[in-house]
Parts: C-alpha cells; structure tokens; sequence
C-alpha cells in the first residue's frame, strides 16, 4: 500500500481520537452545568420556603402574602419543593447517563443507602397520614366547643358541653402517644379502635363519649409496632449522610447526597409539624455542610424550626401553627369555663366571642386544608415508590442490584 495512504489512515485516526476527546470534553461540561443548575434551582426553591425576614430577594412592599412557617400552606408548599427536586434529581441521574456508572465506586454504595433511606419515608409518610387523622379529631372537638359558645345568651349548659370538649382535646394533645397511651388505655383503646374503623361490622359499646374520643385518639399509632419511633427513623435516615469531597463532589455522588439531604429535611419538618409516635423532635440536628451554597436555605430552615420547637415546649402536639393555635385558643376558653357565672359580663361575653371566632376560623382552615395535605402526603409516598422502581430498574440492567436493598 502507497506510503500516502497510511499517511491518511493515521491522519484519520487521529481526527477521530480529536473528536472524540473533544464530545467528551463537551458532554463534561454539559454535565457540569446540570449539576450547578440542580444546586441552584434546589437553593432557589428552598429560599422561597423561608420567612422573609431571613430571604434576601424579599423587597418592601412585595404582593405575595408569605406562608406561616409550619402552617398547612407552608407545609403544601414543602411537599411541593420536594416532588420538583426529585423530578429534577431523577432527570440528572437516569436520562442520558451510562448506567454502568451506577456500578462504579462510590455511587455502587451510594445509591443503595438512598433507596433505603427512602423506604424509611415511606413509613414516616404512613405515620403522617395518621397523626392528620388525629388532628381531624382534634377539629371536631373544637367545633364542638364553638357551636356550644356560639349560643347566646351563654347559659351553663353550653359551657359544660364546650368544657368537656376541651378538656378532652387538651388531654389529647398533651397525651404521650408512644408511652402512657398503652398504659392508660390499654387493650380496650385496641378494640375501641379496631370497632371504630371503617368497614367494621360492630357499634362502639355503649361508654362516656369524651372517653371514647380520648381513647380513639390516643390509638392512631396502634397501627404502628409498639417499638416503632419517628424520632429513631429520621436519625437511620441521617446515618452516613456525609457530604463527597475531592473529585466525587463534581460527579454524580454530589446530586445522590444532596437528593438524600432534601429527603431527610423533608422528613424531619414533617415528624415537628405532625404529631407522629416516638416524636423525640428536632432538638437533635443532622448536620449540612455549610461549604455547599444549596445548604444555605436548608440550615436556615432547619434553626427556625428548632427554634419554634424550643418555644413551644418540645411540641408535644406537633409544630403545626394551626395547631398551636387551636392549643392556645383552648386553654383560654377552659380557663373561662372553670370561672363562669351567670349572666356573663358584657365585657367577658365580647372576650369569649373573640376566642370563639379564632377558634372557628381555626377549624375552618383546618377542613379546607387537611385533606389537600393528606392527598400530597399520598401523592409524595406513590412518587417515591415509582421512582424508587426506576432506579432499581436501571441497576438491574447492568446487574449490580445490591443484596441488601430491599424491594
């Protein structure tokens, strides 16, 4: 063969080489740029989550009403800060990429503890479909007690039935729902709420209605093992949370890390704002790199949390702010009902007539929003399952399913 024509064979061997570096430098690049576009687009969203006096884009006079931190609004507005990052998450890891990555060091770890981590929120997700039915209950004690002081002139009838009421919602918010419901109610709060299930074939026996109601609320978590605790979920969760250094916080490992980092924070705001079994609360942090900007908003987020959970006595009814409210509200009004005489001061009367209000607002607010709420809990749980089933898809196409994850 002529000496030119190997000239040109190796000239095009070697255009080729050039090309093929050069896609790989560009498909790098373009990798790059997606992971700093997730980063960005996680930290925008979850600034937008904070109060406005910790936001920096906040101006004066801005239109938008913010949310209440840990109000129902606020909370639908997490769940939806999640669903999008998780979306985005999944599109950065699974479309376009080469599977066989998924076997490689450290990622062949990595992935594996993220599918576990999010079997472990399918559960708290369970626990917090719970503690909203509980606070269903908690509602139609209240509105109890509003329609007994709506009635005028107050007459001691009504304020012993709105008396009752409230007692009975106090007594079950501050109930300890992992320990002293099983020695206080023991196996007849278990029939009681076996018997008050739908599609159960018997009648409530015949008992005292405000200790019946006690009962059923103090056994939402029997569903639950007796030894499961929300508390000890979300540490499991945070366990070998640790952020990439060196090379793997430039590769996939950063987008799985801060994946699993949005999905504890979720979870522990969740446990603070709901009443779930076994709540220890957030005095106890997992911990966020303050290197990385996408933390930034998350570590803010999670002191104001704690802060609110100082503040209110460790929660024991959970964080959410209509719930501190209904608590607060309640109170009053029991106090009101241990001094009543009648006929009550006009002053007295205009006092009540205010609380009364905020209670039924309170209630109002709760009918309208529990149940968008339950639905996105929902929703959040059946997202997880499917994108957990796609994940394990790709990692089984390239046959490095981990023993120890489980399906």
């Amino acid at each position: 063969m002529p000496p030119t024509d190997n000239h040109g064979s190796f000239l095009n061997r070697i255009s080729i080489r050039r090309s093929q570096v050069v896609n790989m430098d560009v498909n790098h690049e373009q990798e790059l740029e997606e992971l700093e576009l997730f980063q960005k687009h996680v930290s925008d969203r979850f600034i937008q989550l904070l109060p406005p006096q910790s936001r920096e884009d906040t101006q004066p006079g801005d239109g938008d009403t913010p949310e209440t931190l840990l109000s129902i609004a606020w909370l639908r507005k997490l769940l939806d800060v999640y669903l999008c990052c998780e979306s985005e998450f999944k599109a950065v890891l699974i479309i376009g990429r080469d599977a066989s990555h998924f076997t490689k060091p450290p990622l062949d770890r990595l992935l594996p503890e993220h599918l576990d981590r999010t079997v472990k929120a399918l559960d708290i997700c369970n626990a917090i479909t719970h503690g909203i039915e509980l606070i269903r209950h908690w509602q139609r004690l209240a509105q109890i007690a509003v329609e007994a002081l709506e009635q005028r002139p107050i007459v001691e009838g009504h304020v012993r039935r709105a008396k009752r009421a409230l007692n009975t919602l106090l007594t079950s918010m501050a109930a300890d729902h992992d320990k002293e419901q099983n020695m206080n109610v023991g196996k007849s709060a278990e029939r009681m709420w076996s018997i008050g299930r739908r599609g159960s074939g018997g009648n409530p026996p015949p008992t005292v209605n405000h200790t019946r109601r006690i009962s059923v609320s103090r056994s939402l978590s029997l569903s639950f093992s007796k030894s499961w605790s929300a508390s000890k979920q979300i540490q499991a969760m945070s366990t070998n949370l640790i952020a990439p250094r060196g090379g793997d916080s430039t590769g996939l490992t950063l987008p799985v890390y801060l994946m699993s980092s949005v999905l504890v924070l979720v979870m522990w705001t969740l446990v603070a704002a709901v009443p779930c079994q076994e709540r220890a609360g957030p005095s106890t942090h997992f911990q966020l790199p303050r290197h990385l900007v996408w933390t930034h908003p998350m570590i803010v987020l999670q002191e104001k949390i704690g802060d609110e959970w100082k503040k209110e006595k460790k929660g024991t009814a959970g964080l959410l702010a209509e719930i501190q409210v209904i608590e607060k509200v309640a109170q009053s009004l029991v106090e009101f009902a241990d001094g009543f005489e009648f006929p009550v001061s006009v002053e007295k009367a205009e006092e009540v007539a205010g609380l009364v209000t905020e209670l039924s607002e309170i209630c109002g607010m709760l009918d309208v929003g529990l149940g968008p709420l339950q639905l996105q809990v929902r929703e959040l749980f059946h997202r997880m399952v499917r994108s957990r089933a796609e994940v394990l898809d790709v990692m089984d196409a390239v046959g490095k399913i981990n023993p120890n994850v489980l399906y």
